[in-house]
């Protein structure tokens, strides 16, 4: 039997096959070659008993992508949540998160969360600066705003959803999968365990081969292990003004003649997006001693 794993705590994996949960161990193999079966991944499983759903893992299929924090494998995409009030949004860290996205090569959408509390004109900024390069959603889960565009996004992909806490992500999870809000559900009853107090990755299954990863691990973001120089390339307002720049490898910071920063003065780039581009670049000079 195939399947994606879907949780992994104590020792033991839940393997979706689209239709039932198996209950696994991973054979010693896994083990002797260094390998860590992470939620996520594509597993070949063995039934050891079909009436109890329970099962080893013999295989573990090749990975199309990966993150570290939290620990998933082979997300086809992601979606940010943030929300455009209380708490107002944090944009250093949403461009945090679009980076470290497009250093992993995962497509990215942002949702943008309590639109219905969010002032207009601040609505309309935020839209601006990030529809040009990313697909924004407006919603609100409390008016029901937009669910059902989150919904045609995530149909028959397995999605990350990415953000800060207080912004509605949590509500969001429960809405498209009910069984989120139950944290001691059928996964956890098998093993007879109660509430976590420490939170682990988890996926839900939200139908028609869709699936949604809860990231405890999204809160805070650490700094990405890039080379500073490479940051520019990760920051997709600048494309289209690279070529405008007198001096390959320009960083767009402190060079004569840059093409990225002649498009910031008219207006063609983001004050925001360009701030965070140099506090971004300044975290990581202090973080690899440059």
């Amino acid at each position: 039997m195939e399947g994606r794993i879907i949780k992994a705590i104590a020792g033991f994996y839940y393997v979706h096959n689209g239709e039932e949960v198996y209950e696994c161990k991973a054979r010693g193999v896994f083990r002797n070659k260094g390998i860590k079966p992470l939620v996520g991944d594509i597993a070949e499983v063995e039934i050891l008993d079909d009436e109890n759903k329970k099962g080893n893992l013999i295989e573990i299929k090749e990975r199309n992508s990966f993150l570290i924090r939290p620990a998933v494998a082979n997300p086809d995409q992601a979606l940010i949540v943030f929300a455009g009030a209380k708490p107002a949004p944090n944009l250093n860290l949403l461009d945090k998160f679009l980076t470290m996205m497009e250093i992993k090569d995962i497509p990215v959408a942002i949702a943008i969360s309590k639109s219905d509390l969010t002032d207009g004109d601040k609505l309309k900024e935020l839209i601006a600066i990030y529809s040009k390069y990313y697909r924004v959603l407006e919603i609100s889960v409390k008016e029901e705003l937009g669910l059902d565009e989150v919904k045609d996004y995530l149909r028959g992909k397995f999605t990350v959803l990415a953000g800060p806490s207080g912004v509605g992500k949590s509500t969001l999870t429960n809405y498209l999968a009910p069984e989120a809000n139950m944290e001691t559900g059928e996964i956890s009853r098998k093993i007879e365990r109660g509430k976590q107090t420490t939170r682990h990755a988890e996926l839900f299954y939200i139908g028609e081969g869709g699936y949604i990863c809860d990231t405890p691990g999204f809160g805070s973001l650490e700094l990405f292990d890039i080379d500073k120089r490479e940051l520019k390339d990760y920051f997709l307002d600048f494309e289209d003004y690279v070529k405008d720049c007198k001096f390959n490898g320009c960083i767009h910071i402190g060079e004569r003649d840059c093409g990225v920063k002649t498009a910031l003065s008219e207006g063609k780039i983001s004050e925001s997006r360009y701030k965070n581009y140099k506090l971004i670049y300044e975290e990581l000079s202090n973080k690899r001693g440059y």
